[in-house]
């Protein structure tokens, strides 16, 4: 047992009370939890020191740098990634704490993630997710995705079976919330790299894309719940594209297609005097 692979735990955390106690009981056999918080005002830094979790604070830099500074607090080569409304389920607690006694023959292991959806939890027949969460730093980092920043290592990749449990999205306020606020990080991202969508985009992708979550990932299985979470992940992919195409209008019109006599709003001007 002492020759066991040791194991740290990384999360950055704002206001993650809710969801932290689960997180850090998940986990509270790793040899170390790093929590790198964005200046909670909450009971999330209470909750950290009860688990004996390293804490720092740091003013929130966006995704992949935060995550990247927990990262780099961490003292044990091999690191699994949680973010703060996330939980290990039983088994798959069982599964890595064996992984780490054998000693890991992979790079990394991408873990399926079974989410809350609303009211009930996945239909384990749904086709989950995998995400890279348990890897080795010395073969990588986080990538510079401005949401959705992941763990990218070289070398080999395997799977582990068992889920990691998602409490993010526990009702439709909180998702469409949240795809509201992705939406408009990833046109940023978008327009940074210089990747302009097209109208048609938004005719025709949110209806495969419907189709792809509601049938290919089997989402009819969780009932109702899986149709209106089809339906928000369509919207999501609408959102994105209408977001870059309202973009480049406001920069090839600014507000030239308004009324002659409309005052213009002082967030207008700003935008006209930006083009």
């Amino acid at each position: 047992m002492t020759d066991r692979t040791r194991l740290s735990v990384f999360i950055t955390t704002y206001n993650n009370g809710r969801t932290l106690t689960a997180c850090l009981d998940s986990v509270r056999w790793a040899d170390e939890i790093v929590v790198l918080d964005s200046f909670s005002t909450d009971d999330t830094l209470a909750i950290a020191q009860q688990y004996g979790a390293r804490i720092s604070q740091h003013e929130f830099m966006g995704y992949g740098p935060q995550k990247r500074m927990a990262l780099a607090a961490t003292t044990h080569d091999w690191v699994l990634l949680l973010d703060a409304d996330e939980a290990l389920s039983p088994v798959l607690q069982t599964e890595i704490r064996r992984l780490l006694i054998q000693g890991p023959d992979a790079d990394g292991y991408e873990i399926p993630r079974q989410e809350q959806m609303f009211w009930r939890m996945y239909n384990p027949a749904t086709r989950m997710n995998y995400y890279l969460r348990l890897f080795d730093k010395r073969q990588g980092s986080i990538d510079d995705m401005p949401i959705h920043a992941a763990p990218k290592v070289r070398g080999r990749i395997a799977r582990i079976k068992a889920p990691l449990y998602h409490y993010g999205e526990t009702d439709i306020h909180t998702k469409v919330e949240k795809i509201n606020s992705y939406s408009t990080g990833l046109v940023a991202d978008k327009i940074k790299r210089q990747r302009w969508g097209i109208p048609f985009i938004m005719l025709f992708y949110p209806p495969l894309f419907f189709i792809r979550s509601y049938l290919f990932k089997r989402n009819f299985l969780n009932g109702w719940a899986g149709f209106i979470n089809s339906v928000i992940a369509a919207f999501y992919v609408f959102l994105k594209y209408a977001k870059l195409y309202e973009h480049r209008q406001f920069a090839k019109y600014g507000t030239r297609l308004l009324p002659d006599d409309a005052p213009p709003l002082p967030e207008q001007l700003k935008r006209d005097q930006k083009n």
